[in-house]
């Protein structure tokens, strides 16, 4: 089963732990399991650290070419480092980010995954935000399963 992720890269310390525990009661009843992730910080890195816990692959999207250097913060960048070394790499075809970059990064998620599972407030959002991954998803019919817990807060 391939599962992707669209999430909050915003989320606080606490809603992290709540949501980590929700996707990975989700993933738990996966068989050979894989993670379509950009990585980001917060929900994506999440879902990346669920899959690989529980002993699925995972499969990276980057946005572009400079995508570390550019939008990796210090303290993200070891758990970056880190999914990148145990995951298969795809890197779109952009010398730098910025929107056209993201939304052809979170098409080629929802292209290469059979639902995707949205850690999202239900708020809309702007081009290539959350709710904007969310409402393409919707609308190429890949299952979304939103994962919002009770509790959960934006940072």
């Amino acid at each position: 089963m391939r599962i992707g992720v669209t999430g909050h890269m915003n989320i606080t310390q606490d809603t992290a732990r709540l949501v980590y525990q929700e996707i990975s009661q989700i993933l738990s009843a996966e068989t050979d399991l894989v993670g379509v992730s950009c990585i980001a910080r917060g929900a994506d890195s999440v879902f990346a650290r669920a899959v690989l816990d529980l002993g699925g692959r995972l499969e990276v999207v980057l946005p572009s070419r400079d995508y570390r250097e550019r939008k990796v913060k210090p303290d993200h960048a070891e758990q970056f480092d880190e999914f990148l070394r145990r995951a298969e790499v795809r890197v779109m075809d952009f010398d730098t980010t910025g929107a056209e970059a993201y939304e052809a990064a979170n098409d080629a998620v929802l292209s290469s995954c059979d639902r995707l599972i949205a850690v999202w407030d239900g708020m809309d959002s702007v081009r290539a935000g959350t709710g904007a991954v969310v409402a393409q998803a919707r609308a190429k019919g890949v299952p979304v399963e939103r994962v919002w817990p009770e509790g959960a807060e934006r940072g």
